[in-house]
């Protein structure tokens, strides 16, 4: 069935029980002895709002009527409704509320340029675009330059001259459910990611691949409605989508923590008894360190109900998870491998039930197939490496308006991960490197091209290649292999300097001169970089480990 149904069942037989919690820890200054609850109880300043909740049939009400103003505005079956916010109360709403009209919803990496937002929405064919105060300047820039965008609408308070509120128009909406008729095989959603050569590719989805991923999420952590889930990461982000569909299949809780500080993590797990956190290999490690430094008492908080710690998006360290459980011993561990070709995680799936193999990302998840192929799609012999290759209901429609790239991806019915592979005699699955150059740090990819690409404006370059470092902290840092013009004089501290106008988290962590090899077809010879640099950190790491 279609994933709405989740929510329209969930508003009529869980109406007045708690679906979302937002907490921005950042909105308030710390009151001894008063809780988030308690403080936004007795605050009347709506900017200093540190807490809020919505009930399932407020959700459903709200859904309804977004559903009903993009129908209202000429919105059909099938058109685009681009979304570009940060994680708040109203991010699900919208996304169902597009989905209800029939529409197909199109999750923005808040991270994006402006001429990177503009190209998704032009790669997407989007129609319509709602974004919230944080992106105002982005979409001003290119305001004049997407036409196809039919209507601009803005989230939140003091709208700009280029765009219609959001906030205004939906009050005049009906909040029942339009009547759109959405079968399982309509397009559901598109969500980017990134090929070989780093530009993002719109990855289509139907709703049977949104079912199947809620489906998959409470089998493999059996959710209840007793449980709360709290959910960090962005919602652009098919991990905390998919994770969080968890809690709409189960009809449970979950709350939104707008901030990654050690203590507002274990001080929301406290105050909302959360039982299920998902986190990044950074904050597992951060939470740690706090604890090790005596910053966050576990005695001053209540975290018995606290029953599974899982972590994705990156490889996990052992090291990492022997120390979580030393201050965690009754914890439920699980690591999930996906992408957001195969709707996010799950399609590979450790088990909490397999802590002693830790290291591996697992074997088939729920209703997946798995497979480690040679170069001509052949199966190889167990324990050989090989590119990782998986089938199920949650494999993506196709890269949309992009038939090449999707007949490369999908053969018969397999997705090609990219990711090379192997197998252990008990049939878990281990990743050994990447067929892709996409950097993963601290769960986000970078794409090497457009770093390199902008570092070879720098006049003083003569040649450029950036690669992934292990770090124990990040997964991952980019370091960029510079060599220089001759005659032309550079510091590291010159690229630095000249990284500022990059995103910070796009910034080389680490700058080396040296010669960039290249093959006799000018390629550049990755291979050999990481042998020569990725070994070293390796050793590094482990020594301070």
């Amino acid at each position: 069935m279609p994933i709405t149904e989740l929510l329209e069942r969930n508003a009529k037989e869980c109406a007045d029980e708690i679906a979302l919690v937002e907490i921005n820890p950042a909105a308030v200054e710390d009151v001894p002895h008063v809780t988030w609850r308690e403080y936004s109880l007795i605050q009347t300043n709506p900017s200093q709002e540190c807490r809020q909740e919505m009930t399932w049939l407020e959700f459903d009400k709200k859904a309804n009527r977004f559903a009903n103003l993009l129908l209202s505005r000429g919105v059909h079956k099938g058109d685009k409704v681009a979304i570009l916010l940060m994680n708040c109360l109203e991010w699900l709403p919208i996304y169902f509320g597009a989905l209800k009209a029939g529409a197909v919803a199109v999750p923005l990496n808040y991270r994006y340029t402006a001429d990177e937002i503009k190209y998704c929405l032009e790669l997407s064919e989007s129609d319509v675009l709602i974004f919230g105060p944080e992106f105002i300047g982005r979409v001003e820039d290119i305001a004049d330059r997407i036409p196809h965008i039919r209507q601009t609408l803005y989230v939140g308070q003091s709208c700009p001259t280029f765009a219609e509120s959001y906030d205004y128009l939906v009050k005049f909406m009906r909040s029942i459910a339009p009547d759109v008729s959405i079968s399982d095989e309509d397009d559901a959603a598109i969500y980017f990611s990134s090929g070989t050569t780093g530009f993002p590719k719109a990855i289509l989805h139907d709703h049977t691949s949104l079912m199947h991923s809620a489906r998959v999420e409470q089998m493999h952590h059996g959710q209840t409605k007793e449980d709360t889930f709290l959910l960090i990461p962005p919602l652009y982000h098919t991990g905390a989508k998919m994770h969080w569909f968890g809690s709409l299949i189960s009809c449970s809780k979950a709350v939104l923590l707008k901030g990654i500080r050690p203590e507002w993590i274990i001080r929301a797990v406290s105050e909302e008894q959360c039982t299920i956190v998902w986190l990044l290999v950074p904050w597992a490690q951060d939470i740690l360190d706090a604890i090790e430094r005596g910053e966050i008492d576990l005695s001053q908080y209540k975290l018995d109900q606290w029953r599974l710690m899982h972590i994705g998006a990156q490889p996990v360290p052992p090291s990492l998870i022997k120390r979580w459980k030393k201050y965690f011993p009754e914890h439920q561990y699980d690591t999930n491998y996906g992408l957001s070709e195969s709707i996010g995680p799950g399609c590979v799936h450790l088990g909490v039930e397999n802590i002693h193999k830790i290291g591996a990302i697992g074997k088939p998840g729920y209703g997946w197939e798995a497979k480690i192929v040679d170069r001509d799609g052949n199966d190889v012999v167990q324990g050989e490496v090989g590119e990782l290759a998986v089938k199920g209901p949650g494999v993506m429609k196709c890269y949309y308006n992009d038939p090449k790239a999707t007949e490369q991806t999908l053969k018969d019915g397999w997705l090609m991960t990219g990711d090379m592979a192997r197998e252990d005699e008990d049939g878990f699955i281990y990743l050994v490197d990447r067929a892709k150059d996409v950097i993963i740090t601290g769960g986000e990819n970078l794409y090497p091209v457009q770093i390199e690409d902008f570092l070879r404006k720098n006049n003083a370059i003569k040649d450029v290649a950036v690669i992934g470092l292990p770090d124990p902290r990040l997964g991952e840092i980019a370091a960029a292999i510079i060599e220089r013009k001759p005659g032309f004089k550079c510091t590291e501290e010159d690229i630095n300097s000249f990284c500022l106008d990059l995103p910070r988290y796009k910034r080389p962590r680490k700058i080396i001169f040296a010669e960039v090899p290249r093959n006799p077809t000018g390629k550049i010879e990755k291979p050999k970089l990481r042998k020569i640099y990725c070994g070293e950190s390796l050793v590094k790491a482990q020594t301070e480990e």
